[in-house]
């Protein structure tokens, strides 16, 4: 039986309300929120997820651009207000549980109707609850890709012989994993079997080779990896614990990244926490190469800060520590945008809990396939990023790296 209502904001509040109550009796098992009035958005998913041992509802929306926004909210305090908010948008909820489904819908004169609603309710508020669903904890952890026993993490010293993870190195344990996790999920946009990856300032390289072994002896693709750095000791270092490991494909190289050239571009380009310029360097080289992937987790964001020259963004700039979280969220924003302008698709992302490193945000780019420079989006694209460098930095471009 259906609900008939006049006010689009009671019935928008009690389809919430019935969201809110299905995930606090752990019965939800997703909420569609589709026909949405932004025509940027295709469709935002709301799901009840563990965080920290506390029930959230994280909304996954998905744009027309291919990027995709996440938001928990927490099912406490003020979750309905949050929800209610984030729905208003949109005019189709479908609400899935164990114990039934509701639809709500709201037509362009404003008339809503709820179908399902009541039938839901009363088996919400019975005394008990037939199907309880095990809400997912968003831990990734249990789905770890490495477990601590390779041996590369024995050589490189982050574990002991037995594959327990040293306290001090159970941070980078997780990054690296966390890393791997992100490769995975854009494997599709990779060639299958046969691989070619640069590490562009791999530093004592434990993601050189934790991304080597897991297309070498994971995957079993055939790879040819080169890891570049400038300090020479680091380098011979690691030369020689690939070869302790029979890591035939995995070469390293001491020099400067600028200069360096190849006759064979790699399909993936990984970096992590190359510092300053040294990201954007990475980056143009990575887009000279026409490289299908880029994932780049920058570090610090020095030259933005001494150069930003902005007087509508004085209120910020002018204090200090203020000043540099800006240049931070400015510099990598330029950074995508710069990358959309070469024919990619971007996206930040959280690489890892901001309580093991405060540098966590990983640049994806993944090149859209037969991107031509010279059409409308691409120019639409570069006057986009002109503008907006124009905006923080002033009429003297071409002395900023980014």
């Amino acid at each position: 039986m259906s609900e008939v209502y006049d006010s689009k904001d009671i019935a928008l509040q009690r389809a919430c309300e019935l969201i809110l109550l299905s995930a606090e009796r752990s019965v939800l098992k997703k909420a569609v929120l589709s026909k949405p009035q932004d025509k940027s958005v295709i469709k935002t998913t709301v799901s009840p997820k563990l965080i920290k041992d506390e029930v959230n509802l994280q909304a996954e929306s998905f744009m027309k651009d291919g990027k995709a926004l996440h938001k928990n909210i927490p099912v406490k305090d003020n979750a309905l207000s949050l929800l209610k908010e984030m729905s208003e948008g949109f005019s189709q909820i479908n609400i899935i549980t164990s114990e039934g489904e509701c639809e709500y819908k709201c037509s362009s004169s404003g008339k809503t109707v709820l179908l399902g609603a009541d039938k839901l309710l009363r088996k919400l508020r019975g005394a008990a609850i037939v199907k309880e669903i095990s809400i997912e904890k968003n831990n990734r952890e249990k789905r770890r890709i490495l477990n601590g026993s390779e041996q590369f993490l024995i050589h490189l010293g982050v574990s002991d012989e037995n594959g327990r993870i040293f306290d001090k190195k159970m941070s980078k344990f997780k990054q690296i994993n966390r890393f791997l996790e992100h490769i995975r999920d854009i494997e599709d946009k990779l060639p299958q079997e046969n691989i070619r990856i640069c590490d562009l300032c791999c530093g004592k390289s434990y993601l050189s080779f934790a991304v080597y072994h897991y297309f070498a002896n994971i995957k079993k693709y055939n790879v040819s990896m080169t890891a570049i750095d400038l300090k020479s000791d680091v380098i011979e270092y690691c030369s020689n614990v690939a070869k302790k490991l029979d890591f035939h494909g995995l070469e390293f190289i001491c020099g400067d990244i600028n200069e360096y050239e190849t006759e064979n571009p790699p399909e993936l380009v990984i970096s992590l926490h190359a510092c300053d310029i040294a990201t954007d360097i990475v980056l143009n080289k990575a887009a000279k190469w026409n490289t299908d992937v880029i994932l780049s987790t920058p570090c610090c964001h020095h030259e933005m800060n001494k150069n930003i020259s902005c007087p509508a963004l004085s209120f910020i700039t002018d204090y200090s520590m203020l000043r540099q979280k800006l240049s931070d969220a400015a510099t990598d924003a330029l950074r995508l945008l710069r990358l959309e302008a070469y024919g990619y698709e971007t996206a930040a992302l959280e690489l890892i809990d901001p309580d093991e490193t405060p540098k966590n945000i990983l640049l994806r780019a993944i090149r859209r396939k037969n991107f031509s420079p010279d059409s409308q989006k691409a120019l639409e694209a570069r006057e986009r990023y002109l503008k907006a460098k124009l905006f923080l930095c002033g009429e003297d471009l071409e002395k900023f790296h980014f």
